[in-house]
């Protein structure tokens, strides 16, 4: 018995880490779904194979994360609220998470101007490749969906007020997340106000809703390299290099945009208001990063990011809670500096010029844009349209970058969850709690 015990154990330390074995199916994927491409096109054979295994598989992976977003939102969001106690404190941790929110969004929006108006890369194409471009615009724009209708401010106030709150959490993911987040921070308010003794079952279910989803989560996380893999053969065997060397210098530089923003902003902040060691500060966060990579989700990322924010890097679960949750849909710094790349990149493509009023114009929206998009994969594409449409570039125009937008989504994702993090981390650091070093 104590052998077959040693011998579990034995076993148990040989096994990889979870972020080993996502990284290990993510280069599986990609490679697999390359090389399938390269061998048979656009085959009837593969696209059934697509439709038919590897699709479903990834949506089956992402389903069982989505389908607890929900209640994981309404409960963390709860607790942190009436964990924190003290609304002046809670309205000072809020206005700090919004005043980070604001520089970052802001910080990754001009870093990506400045990128797109100094590369220029919608510039200079060959004839070739444009014609091929607006092939696949035309081909696309089925799948471009018209920009949603623009609303007064006054609507914009209204709309945060959830008339119905189940029915808020029934299109959460349809451009009504925020709706539930200020659901569910009004209840935590409400309970800090009441008598603890009353309000104490509350407290208690709500804790067990809670464990309850995570433990969901992490049961589903077992899926996550198989998953993974699906995901990404599935990307990479419909696009295949051919889409990807076209649109090269674009996506070059939205990349390049994006590290930028995570290894020069983000470390400075770390460095500076978080007080941590930047570089083993990304370490610890290497299982959120390469969640968000695979699943394109900064909501389906949540529980893996609250986890690792409060048992690797020390960050107390009361203001995680807070700052994180709404951090999922508020703080997008990557999904802004897309943005803002991708309406210049058309526009240089299609030979619009925008002035400096324009370019203010880009800048201003793309930040509101960012804190607007849904933290779910592809959320950004209908902000995105709607910019085209305000700055005058062609909206359909936005199906000459679907075939790489999966990728740009995948790796914006991870910027906006180390954003979440960063901002959670110099919060708490403020707030005078010494994170983990």
């Amino acid at each position: 018995m104590t052998e077959s015990n040693s011998g579990r154990r034995r076993a148990g330390r040989r096994r990889a880490a979870l972020h080993t074995q996502i990284f290990i199916g993510m280069i599986a994927g990609a490679t697999l779904g390359l090389l399938a491409n390269r061998r048979f096109g656009a085959s009837p054979a593969l696209l059934s194979f697509i439709a038919n295994v590897t699709y479903p598989a990834g949506q089956i992976f992402l389903r069982l994360i989505f389908m607890v977003v929900i209640p994981l939102i309404v409960a963390a969001l709860i607790l942190g609220v009436a964990e924190l106690g003290d609304i002046r404190r809670l309205g000072r941790i809020g206005l700090k998470t919004l005043l980070f929110t604001l520089v970052l969004s802001s910080t990754s929006v001009l870093i990506g101007i400045a990128l797109a108006d100094t590369i220029r890369p919608g510039e200079g194409l060959p004839r070739a490749s444009r014609e091929a471009l607006l092939d696949v615009m035309h081909r696309s724009q089925g799948e471009v969906k018209a920009p949603a209708r623009g609303k007064t401010g006054l609507q914009i106030a209204l709309d945060l007020i959830p008339e119905n709150p189940v029915e808020a959490m029934v299109n959460a993911f349809r451009g009504e997340m925020v709706a539930v987040m200020v659901f569910a921070l009004l209840i935590g308010i409400a309970l800090t106000l009441v008598e603890r003794r009353t309000v104490e079952p509350l407290l208690v279910w709500l804790q067990a809703v809670y464990e309850v989803v995570m433990k969901v989560i992490a049961l589903a996380m077992r899926l996550a390299p198989f998953g993974v893999a699906a995901l990404l053969f599935t990307m990479t065997a419909r696009a295949g290099w051919d889409v990807l060397m076209k649109l090269g210098l674009y996506v070059l530089t939205v990349l390049g945009g994006l590290a930028l923003h995570q290894l020069v902003t983000y470390s400075i902040l770390i460095r500076f208001v978080a007080r941590c060691s930047p570089l083993s500060f990304l370490r610890r966060l290497s299982e959120v990063m390469l969640t968000a990579f695979s699943t394109s989700s900064s909501n389906a990322t949540l529980p893996v990011t609250l986890r690792v924010a409060s048992e690797d890097l020390g960050i107390p679960r009361p203001i995680g809670g807070f700052v994180l949750t709404l951090g999922s849909t508020l703080n997008q710094n990557g999904s802004a500096l897309y943005e803002g790349i991708t309406v210049l990149f058309l526009a240089q493509f299609f030979d619009v010029h925008l002035t400096l009023g324009g370019q203010v114009t880009v800048v201003l929206l793309s930040i509101l844009a960012g804190i607007g998009t849904a933290g779910v994969p592809g959320g950004s594409l209908p902000m995105v349209t709607a910019l085209l449409v305000t700055v005058g570039v062609p909206a359909e125009g936005i199906g000459i970058i679907l075939g790489v937008d999966r990728l740009l989504d995948m790796s914006r994702t991870v910027l906006n969850v180390t954003g979440d993090v960063t901002v959670a981390a110099c919060v708490a650091r403020s707030e005078g709690h010494i994170l983990k070093p």
